[in-house]
């Protein structure tokens, strides 16, 4: 045992006694706070993997519960079926995104290599226009420079592809990762929600149901704006292609569609990308592009997202806005993509605790 003494207010003194026990209990809480939070921050990236699978999940379960009632036969195998059936079709489009946008990327930087020589012949052509421009501007030491350092970068060309194809390794390392997690996860899904509600009570599992179904609600509303979002960005942005006669139109709009999935900075990834691909055929278009994308960027984040996710999770655009500047404060892309579910599960967490305590008057709806 030990003792603290205290002066109250009558300048008494008062004795607060801490076993030796409650001391212990405490370093340990502590401890194991610190080993918990050190686990967490070297396992970051497998629970990253973990939390996106299971969002995606989520997302994916109605198409695949709509096409397992469908199907006929038992249910448990009607839903390996319809799993099996909805990733062959996402892998199908994976593979078409892959062939529609790999080998014209490897054919544009193939010709700008083999055009390199050429144009550093034309600046340093005294006769050509370029030649002429170089030397009414003084730029002949920046040029020397630059060239210098391009065929630098050149010469260890090598290396960079080998360290490229490494990243590429392991992002389609990522992704199938990423894939087997949610087709496990939408198979293994029904059994672990049965598993836990074996650990309530029987009179709370008609109130964990009605929970468990109002936040599938609003992770399937946010899924399903959000898609609906990223496929009018992929149209918007496609006309002006068209129009500009940018190539490989097609596979752009199909970057803009997924870059259009991730809130509020989403577009922006893909502005700066379709940008950098019309860049290389033309300046003019690719200024273009980038202003029309960034427009339509500002109008969807700050108008037309906000009121849409409002309607489709049942909250106020305000809290929307709040929660995706929160969550891309906090964890960046990963953030705002699930800032809004996460809000929104949250307050019908906290609606329910309110309306369990009666805190609110009965006559009041509120819409948080």
């Amino acid at each position: 045992m030990s003792g603290l003494f205290f002066k109250n207010k009558k300048n008494q003194k008062v004795e607060v006694v801490v076993s030796v026990k409650t001391v212990l209990q405490v370093v340990l809480v502590v401890l194991a706070v610190v080993v918990v939070l050190a686990t967490v921050q070297k396992a970051s990236h497998a629970l990253t993997l973990i939390f996106v699978a299971l969002f995606l999940a989520l997302g994916l379960n109605a198409p695949v519960h709509w096409l397992s009632e469908r199907l006929p036969g038992k249910k448990r195998g009607n839903r390996t079926l319809a799993t099996g059936l909805s990733f062959i079709a996402i892998l199908l489009i994976l593979a078409g995104f892959a062939v529609s946008i790999v080998p014209p990327l490897v054919k544009q930087t193939g010709n700008f290599i083999d055009d390199v020589p050429r144009l550093v012949e034309d600046v340093r052509d005294q006769n050509s226009s370029l030649g002429k421009f170089v030397r009414k501007h003084n730029l002949e030491n920046q040029i020397d420079k630059f060239s210098d350092q391009l065929s630098s970068r050149l010469d260890n060309l090598a290396s960079s592809i080998v360290g490229t194809f490494t990243k590429i390794t392991s992002s389609i390392f990522t992704v199938v990762t990423v894939l087997v997690l949610i087709f496990m996860m939408l198979i293994e899904g029904p059994r672990w929600l049965d598993l836990f509600k074996r650990f309530l009570p029987k009179h709370k599992h008609g109130h964990a149901d009605k929970l468990a179904g109002d936040m599938y609600k609003v992770i399937k509303g946010y899924v399903d704006v959000q898609i609906f979002l990223a496929a009018i960005a992929a149209v918007f942005v496609f006309i002006p292609l068209l129009i500009l006669d940018v190539s490989y139109p097609v596979a752009l709009m199909v970057v803009v569609f997924i870059s259009g999935l991730i809130p509020m900075v989403g577009h922006t990834i893909g502005a700066v990308l379709v940008s950098l691909i019309a860049l290389v055929q033309s300046p003019t278009a690719a200024i273009i592009i980038f202003i029309y994308y960034v427009t339509y960027q500002q109008i969807e984040n700050y108008l037309i997202q906000p009121r849409m996710q409002a309607n489709a999770t049942n909250m106020s655009p305000l809290l929307v806005f709040s929660s995706l500047i929160i969550g891309v404060s906090l964890s960046g892309l990963l953030g705002g993509l699930v800032a809004i579910p996460i809000a929104g599960c949250l307050r019908i967490l906290v609606l329910d605790y309110v309306n369990r305590r009666n805190l609110l008057e009965p006559a009041e709806e509120v819409k948080a």
